[in-house]
């Protein structure tokens, strides 16, 4: 049996906040509705939440125009990180997205480190370009150079 909800909060592979959707009872009863991510899609709460869909798009565009001018400033830069490195360019270690969070904390930039991302990790002497995912539709590219110590 499906129910409708509506999202009060933006749930990944489901929807954002403000869409109603169908999901499974068990789903909604279990998961979506304890943790206060949907209430029931029922009349009143239907036109209760029409006026803050309107509130919540109007933040999520203020919040889209600040990932924008965050983006522009992050592609402006060029981050080095430096590792130790063998004789042929092979790092000791790794570059992790903690290495590239603590590199960009030190010239002033706050992303989570959840935010890089990086299919694996950096394993070699080079420039990289790497993406942060700062919102769901806006995505900056980082240039990364890895240097040896």
């Amino acid at each position: 049996m499906n129910l409708q909800v509506i999202l009060n909060d933006d749930v990944p592979n489901l929807g954002r906040i403000g869409d109603v959707v169908r999901v499974r009872a068990g789903y909604a009863r279990n998961f979506l509705l304890p943790r206060h991510l949907a209430v029931m899609a029922d009349a009143r709460n239907l036109r209760a939440f029409e006026n803050q869909k309107r509130i919540a798009l109007s933040r999520r565009e203020a919040k889209k125009g600040a990932a924008l001018k965050y983006k522009e400033s992050l592609e402006a830069l060029t981050l080095e990180v430096k590792a130790r490195a063998g004789d042929e360019g092979r790092l000791f270690g790794s570059v992790t997205n903690i290495d590239i969070e603590r590199s960009l904390r030190e010239r002033g930039f706050e992303v989570d480190r959840r935010k890089i991302v990086l299919v694996e990790p950096i394993k070699q002497l080079g420039d990289y370009t790497v993406a942060i995912r700062l919102e769901p539709e806006v995505e900056a590219n980082l240039k990364l150079t890895i240097s040896a110590e």
